[in-house]
């Protein structure tokens, strides 16, 4: 049965590989989208736009544990990949479960962090007197699932390395629409407000880390998460951590640039933070497509790179990065047919409302290229290359993004804070093609395809 999980990885047309693994894998992040929506949404019921500036900035501190997740989830998935690739099963069960104990560990250590350090975590993400109590009840709460976020949000990646999307699909699935189902009955009809969102995001959570956990226990996998397999040598810390912590940085840059956000909005009001936060859910359709084709097609070139199957690397590179330009493409007709509607469902201040609609305009400028960069980032995770994906990481929510906001914010105002994000995604994009093609003939410029090696092998 395992074989067969790989099987899509080896000889399935590329069209079919790529569709197998990605389609599953969007449609889980779009769960995480209509979760985080819903959230937002049934916050917005209660006609207090204070609760809902309270989610903006709250969110980002929250987006913290998902990126620790993301480090070892998508730092271990390269390396299982390259290792299943190179048929080395062994190798890859101490990989995962590093992981998993790992994950345990860091989401342990930083609730602690994030509950003693509370006071002075809301006094830097600029809440003001009318948002202060309810960001404060918001991330103590959710605080209290971390260890779960960051589990959860590893396996949703690893699961995938063995050929496995649909269950990764599903996990995913599982604890987000118990968070959407919980929503409205405990923020409208328990009437708990941001306490009840914040409740029903720790059960989501632990439910979906559960049933991750579970396919390991009733052993579905042919990787494990005993503890008799943990192991941090034999370069599998090193391993994990030279993808992981540039995937990771790029989430956790992207939290402070949400956070140094809202602190140059709130200059402008709450309202505009409320906005702001508005503009970048409804930008969460477009990033949630891009981000989930880019993790679903990582482990297929992952195999590859292990493998050493240069030209099934580059069709799946090609393939996927056409499929990304039109799903760009879709999703941005989606967004402006759907502008006016979305952003009001959230946002009934007419200030506010227009804000929305304004910076969400402007977000979305670029976003078909923002599409195309995923798949160039995940190609250079499934690579190895822990020095471009760390620089690729750096560079578009650290050096470009967070300055551009100062300088923009300066020159243009509130609008300017909004134009900084497509300044980023398309600088970004064009480093990362950069990267990309120095990497890929590093990688492979004296490597032989398969049919090569095999037809040398056979010659006398």
């Amino acid at each position: 049965m395992n074989d067969n999980k790989l099987d899509v990885f080896e000889n399935a047309s590329v069209s079919k590989a790529v569709f197998k693994n990605a389609i599953p894998s969007i449609m889980a992040m779009i769960m995480v989208l209509v979760y985080n929506m819903a959230d937002l949404f049934f916050i917005g019921q209660t006609h207090d736009d204070f609760q809902v500036a309270a989610v903006s900035l709250g969110t980002p501190v929250f987006l913290i544990f998902m990126s620790l997740g993301t480090l070892f989830g998508i730092g271990g998935t390269s390396v299982i990949s390259r290792s299943l690739g190179k048929k080395d099963t062994d190798y890859a069960k101490k990989v995962c479960s590093f992981c998993m104990w790992a994950s345990a560990a860091v989401g342990t250590v930083l609730t602690l962090i994030m509950l003693v350090f509370i006071n002075p975590i809301l006094s830097f993400i600029g809440t003001s007197p009318d948002t202060l109590s309810f960001t404060k009840t918001y991330l103590m709460i959710v605080s209290l699932c971390g260890p779960f976020v960051i589990i959860g949000n590893c396996y949703s990646n690893i699961i995938r390395a063995e050929g496995n999307s649909n269950t990764a699909m599903f996990g995913m699935v599982l604890g987000n629409l118990l968070n959407i189902i919980l929503d409205p009955i405990m923020i409208l009809v328990f009437k708990w407000n941001i306490a009840g969102a914040a409740i029903a995001t720790v059960i989501g959570n632990i439910a979906g880390a559960v049933y991750y956990l579970s396919y390991y226990w009733r052993g579905k996998s042919m990787l494990s998460i005993s503890l008799k397999d943990f192991t941090y040598k034999e370069n599998v810390l090193k391993g994990v951590m030279a993808i992981g912590i540039p995937a990771s940085l790029g989430s956790l840059l992207l939290s402070v640039a949400h956070i140094i956000a809202n602190a140059l909005m709130s200059a402008y009001g709450d309202m505009a933070v409320a906005a702001i936060g508005v503009s970048m859910k409804v930008m969460m359709i477009i990033i949630v497509v891009a981000i989930g084709l880019g993790q679903g097609v990582q482990p297929l070139m992952g195999y590859c790179v292990g493998a050493r199957n240069r030209e099934r690397f580059k069709s799946i590179v090609k393939f996927s990065t056409i499929f990304s330009a039109i799903l760009g493409i879709i999703m941005t007709v989606i967004c402006l047919l759907l502008l006016t509607p979305l952003v009001k469902v959230f946002l009934t201040d007419e200030a506010a409302f227009e804000y929305g609609v304004k910076f969400t305009e402007i977000m979305l400028t670029t976003s078909i290229p923002f599409c195309i960069f995923f798949v160039f980032l995940n190609a250079l995770q499934a690579m190895g290359e822990a020095l471009p994906s760390l620089i690729i990481s750096v560079c578009r929510q650290g050096i470009i993004y967070i300055p551009a906001m100062f300088i923009l914010n300066v020159v243009m105002g509130m609008n300017g804070i909004a134009w900084a994000q497509p300044v980023a995604d398309l600088l970004s994009t064009a480093l990362v093609i950069i990267l990309y093609i120095r990497s890929y003939k590093k990688i492979f410029e004296n490597t032989k395809t398969n049919a090569d090696l095999k037809l040398q092998t056979e010659q006398p």
